[in-house]
């Protein structure tokens, strides 16, 4: 017997090492004014990088072991019978919209021409999936201090050719779900939530994604747990499930796992369309689907962060908690900013502080000082900043082409107004006191000196 094999556990014992002696600190040590501070940022520790090379060292590099595990667990966490692990929010989003064009859902399923309620104010693979699929977005405009979509406007949004409303809660904010719902439920639309900002965010004691019908999250580094890449498809609904499955992997019509056949038991004795009988069901397909699928490494890294998650997201909202009530005390700070409100039912999951320069309000104090000095001020501070995402999606680039169609309900002043005066700051669980301090000490020296 050879006595010199290298186990795996011994492999994994000197990944701890090299972590604890080259990598610890590179996730630690931040220092106000000497290092910069980011917006956002990723939190790994050393059992993310055991459980990478534990993954890695299987050498099956699709879908897996570690994908099927992450996949029960976070359909737990976010209170949803099913979880689709996919390679990136973005993608998520994609297959969330893809699905409910299926065939099966029929007189209900999204048809070219159909439209779709959502808002400008955002990120733009919210809306580009209902583009893609041919169906009209119709942007209303969103509430200046929560950042999310103005209920009052869904009345005079809708068409006869409405189907859906998708949405994203905005930053870990959330929208007043019980108004949305009431409305999607009265009109019988499709509700898509995008969560990627927001996952554990809740409302009513509820939580998000679990409103509509189906809803996504990301695992970006910026976001609230991470995989590198990644993201995921959620829904209690079977039917959407199987729909989601099937354009996930290739359209196919066989619901066999990676590396698994004939799960069904009749893989080589079904007539299906105009195949001949016995038509290997693995080659059988019932959707124009996608290879969406992530790596068992993403979801290795995911199964890690999934059992720090509440903490990350306790770590936001204190942070959040903290810097406002900082600003709050800031002398002459709040005449100047507009600061975020919440509904009374929400619970947000803070992705990021947003802050409003007042410009044009009526009633307001006209700053002569704007958001591009103030963030150009902070960022040559070391203090990272982020507008809110694309501002007006109509007025970015990508939606100028004739072939675009798109339909907005009222001037999207607010949206307009965000544009022009909002960004973010981070409040990311690597943010201790001192850093917060120092955040809100730099945005009180712009407005005072």
């Amino acid at each position: 017997m050879n006595n010199n094999i290298i186990k795996k556990e011994q492999v994994l014992e000197i990944v701890k090492k090299y972590f604890e002696q080259t990598l610890q600190n590179k996730f630690l040590t931040l220092v106000p004014g000497k290092d910069y501070i980011p917006a956002s940022g990723k939190i790994l520790d050393q059992e993310d990088a055991v459980n990478l090379v534990d993954s890695s060292l299987d050498l099956w590099l699709t879908a897996g072991r570690f994908t099927q595990q992450f996949e029960s667990e976070f359909a737990q966490f976010m209170q949803q019978k099913y979880c689709l692990l996919v390679n990136s929010g973005s993608s998520a989003n994609l297959l969330a919209f893809a699905t409910l064009s299926s065939p099966l859902l029929e007189e209900r399923r999204l048809l070219p021409g159909d439209e779709v309620i959502t808002v400008a104010a955002g990120f733009p693979t919210t809306v580009n999936p209902i583009i893609q699929y041919g169906c009209v977005p119709v942007f209303v405009d969103v509430e200046l201090d929560t950042y999310q979509i103005d209920i009052s406007l869904l009345e005079q949004a809708k068409s006869n050719r409405t189907k859906a409303v998708m949405i994203a809660h905005t930053l870990g904010n959330v929208a007043d779900l019980n108004a949305l719902t009431k409305f999607v439920k009265k009109h019988n639309l499709w509700l898509i939530e995008d969560c990627c900002d927001a996952v554990g965010a809740r409302f009513d004691g509820k939580m998000v994604g679990t409103f509509g019908d189906i809803a996504t999250t990301s695992f970006y580094p910026a976001h609230h747990m991470t995989m590198g890449e990644g993201g995921a498809v959620l829904t209690s609904d079977p039917l959407l499930k199987k729909i989601a499955l099937s354009m996930r992997d290739w359209g196919r019509d066989c619901f066999c796992d990676t590396g698994v056949d004939n799960t069904c038991k009749n893989r080589f004795s079904k007539q299906i369309a105009d195949l001949p009988y016995g038509y290997d069901h693995k080659y059988i397909y019932s959707h124009i689907g996608y290879n969406l699928k992530a790596t068992d490494m993403q979801a290795a890294v995911g199964v890690s962060q999934l059992k720090k998650l509440p903490n990350f997201i306790e770590r936001r909202n204190e942070n959040y908690k903290y810097l406002r009530e900082r600003i709050e005390r800031s002398s002459g700070l709040t005449k100047h900013l507009i600061l975020p409100s919440v509904h009374e039912k929400a619970t947000p999951s803070w992705f990021g502080f947003p802050i409003s320069v007042k410009g044009n309000l009526e009633n307001s104090e006209n700053s002569k000082k704007n958001r591009h000095q103030l963030i150009q001020f902070l960022e040559n501070n070391k203090i990272g900043t982020r507008l809110l995402f694309a501002g007006n999606l109509l007025r970015q680039p990508l939606y100028k082409h004739a072939e675009v169609k798109t339909r907005s309900v009222g001037s999207l002043n607010n949206t307009d107004y965000i544009m022009n005066n909002t960004f973010w700051i981070g409040v990311f669980p690597r943010l201790q006191e001192e850093h917060l301090d120092y955040m809100c000490a730099k945005i009180s020296e712009f407005f005072n000196k």
